[in-house]
C-alpha cells in the first residue's frame, strides 16, 4: 500500500507519500505549496511521483470547504476518494475532552494523536503538551491516560505583527531579533511576539505539571516552530512531521477517527 497524507493549513498545503504506515516513518516523497498554488499539483509535483500510484488518501483540512474541493480536484489524478479526518469523541487511544468534540480543529486532533504515538514509541507514560506554531498557535494538554484536557489558541507571529501595524500609525518595520532588552522597534516586535508565545507555553507546562503531578513531555511542531523553539525555556522536542504521524496513526486505527 502507498498512502498519500495531506495537511491543509491556513497558509500552505503539505503532503507526504508513504509506503511504511507506522508513525515516525520517513516519506518516499514530500512537499508543500501555498494555498494559491494548489491547482497545479496534479500536473506538477504529484504527476512526477514515482510509481506505483497511491492506493489510499487521508487528510486534515482547516482551510474550509472551498479549499477542500480544490484539493479533491487535484486528487482525481489517482481516481481515489480521500478520507478527511473529523474529530470525534475518541480515536487511536485518545479521548476528546472538548465540550463539543467535533468542533475541535482537525489539525489539533491529528497532532494530539501523533504526539501520543511518539510518546508511546519512546515508552513515555506521563502527560504530553502539544504545541503547534503556525498562522495560529495552539497549546494542547494530554494527561497520562491519553485524555485531551483542553488547550489554548493564540495568534502567531504574523497575525500579531499585522494587528500592530493596522492599529499603530507609522509602524512598518522589518522582522528583528529576539533579545532580552530590545533597543529598536524591529527587535521589540519580534521579541514581544516570541515571548508572548513562549510565555503561554510555559504557563500551560506549569498548569499541566500541577494538574497531573508530573512534568509533561513537550512536543512542538508547525512551520514557525523553529522560530520559537530557541526562546522556549522548558525542555521540548521539535518534530516537523507530527501531523503526518497523526494521520498515519489514524489510518492504522482503521477508521477510528
Amino acid at each position: 500500500m502507498r498512502l498519500m497524507a495531506v495537511d491543509v493549513g491556513n497558509t500552505r498545503l503539505k503532503w507526504a507519500l508513504f509506503d511504511r504506515l507506522a508513525p515516525g516513518s520517513s516519506p518516499l516523497a514530500q512537499g508543500a505549496v501555498f494555498l494559491e498554488h494548489i491547482d497545479g499539483l496534479a500536473e506538477g509535483d504529484w504527476r512526477a511521483l514515482p510509481e506505483p500510484a497511491p492506493t489510499a488518501l487521508i487528510g486534515s483540512n482547516v482551510a474550509g470547504d472551498a479549499v477542500r474541493r480544490r484539493v479533491e480536484e487535484q486528487m482525481e489524478l489517482w481516481d481515489l476518494s480521500p478520507r478527511w479526518i473529523v474529530p470525534s469523541s475518541s480515536a487511536a487511544g485518545i479521548t476528546n475532552g472538548y465540550d463539543h468534540p467535533t468542533r475541535l480543529g482537525a489539525d489539533r486532533w491529528v497532532a494530539l494523536v501523533g504526539a501520543a504515538s511518539h510518546a508511546r514509541q519512546r515508552g513515555w507514560e506521563g502527560p504530553v503538551l502539544v504545541v503547534m506554531v503556525g498562522t495560529a498557535v495552539t497549546i494542547d494538554a494530554l494527561d497520562a491516560r491519553g485524555h485531551f484536557l483542553g488547550g489554548l489558541i493564540l495568534p502567531g507571529h504574523g497575525i500579531m505583527l499585522r494587528a500592530l501595524e493596522s492599529g499603530t500609525a507609522g509602524l512598518r518595520v522589518p522582522t528583528g531579533e529576539v533579545r532580552n532588552f530590545p533597543t529598536n522597534t524591529s527587535d521589540a516586535l519580534t521579541s514581544g511576539g516570541t515571548y508572548a508565545i513562549t510565555g503561554a507555553i510555559a504557563r500551560q507546562h506549569r498548569a499541566l505539571h500541577q494538574h497531573t503531578g508530573q512534568a509533561p513531555l513537550t512536543i512542538m511542531t508547525g512551520g514557525a516552530g523553529w522560530k520559537v523553539a530557541p526562546a522556549l525555556g522548558v525542555p521540548h522536542e521539535l518534530i516537523d512531521g507530527l501531523i503526518f504521524d497523526g494521520l498515519l496513526a489514524l489510518h492504522a486505527a482503521n477508521g477510528a477517527a
